[in-house]
């Protein structure tokens, strides 16, 4: 087994080290931070702290991390529904729920698995073995398109248009309160959050510039059906842009939804459109679906349209 050391630093005082290291460390559970706490992989000043030590401002914790062999995707019949495929891209619907690719907690049952199964293992390796074919994601409890790549071409070529910003990509959402303008856009940069490190922010703080445009679908008591056109891709863009609006996504908690409304958990997101030149023919390619049923439901628990 190997170790990575990391350190992480306390910025105010209070806080107990087990929740400052499950916010600070991706992929760590605060049962996690406990159990690496007793075990006597964490320190101050060279000592073992106690999982109810109350952090100080200025604190900074050695943190020794087990690195587990890592796990590689592997093919499984999972049913997914393709909208397009040829030789060298295929365009999926993703359902809601599932997860694109292998992550901490989610070591099978992805898209990346059940493309190596579907397309016999012939994808784009640019990404990496966990990454296979995978061009751009989306979230988990976003359902919708998105593309991936059969050979390292294509992926290159598709790569290219997601930069010059040529692969358009329209969502729909619901978010909650009514907008008061037909449409507008967001343009603030998003980075990592400064303390909660499982969350994005709008920051001027090691951020990358983001922009969405948005425009009015209808209005709802209490609600707004909105449509999304992203201008670039950064992760959570429409989440964290629309909360720092006052508008956060309906049911998504961790940008400000307080609890479950209308039935759902996570956030009523679609990636309804995508548009993209074909890396081969030079076509343009353009695909639309449905709104998916949940969607479509929590539509018909909003009331009538004002």
């Amino acid at each position: 087994m190997n170790e990575n050391v990391i350190f992480i630093t306390a910025k105010e005082s209070g806080d107990r080290v087990d929740a400052l290291l499950a916010r600070n460390i991706e992929g760590l559970s605060r049962s996690a931070a406990q159990k690496l706490i007793e075990n006597g992989h964490v320190k101050l000043s060279t000592a073992p702290v106690k999982k109810n030590y109350k952090c100080v401002s200025g604190d900074v914790f050695e943190v020794l991390l087990p690195v587990q062999n890592e796990v590689k995707p592997f093919p499984q019949n999972i049913p997914i529904n393709i909208v397009y495929e040829d030789d060298d891209v295929i365009v999926i619907n993703k359902e809601r729920g599932m997860v694109v690719h292998l992550a901490p907690g989610h070591p099978d049952n992805t898209l990346v698995n059940a493309l190596l199964y579907h397309c016999n293992g012939k994808l784009s390796t640019i990404g990496g073995e966990d990454r296979p074919g995978i061009v751009h994601r989306i979230d988990k409890d976003t359902s919708g398109l998105l593309i991936a790549a059969k050979n390292n071409y294509a992926h290159e070529y598709l790569s290219a248009q997601l930069a010059d910003r040529s692969l358009s990509r329209t969502y729909e959402a619901v978010v909650r309160g009514n907008m008061k303008e037909a449409s507008g856009a967001v343009d603030k940069p998003i980075g990592r959050h400064p303390v909660d490190r499982k969350r994005m922010a709008v920051t001027d703080v090691n951020s990358r510039s983001a922009l969405t445009y948005w425009e009015l679908i209808n209005n709802y008591k209490s609600y707004s059906h909105i449509r999304c056109k992203l201008q670039t891709g950064r992760t959570h863009q429409i989440r964290v842009h629309m909360a720092s609006l006052g508008h956060p996504l309906l049911g998504d908690y961790t940008y400000g939804s307080p609890s479950p409304e209308k039935g759902l958990t996570g956030q009523c997101l679609h990636a309804k459109k995508i548009q993209f030149i074909h890396p081969r023919t030079k076509e343009k390619m353009e695909f639309d679906t449905d709104l998916p049923e949940y969607f479509k439901d929590v539509l018909s628990k909003l009331g009538p349209v004002l």
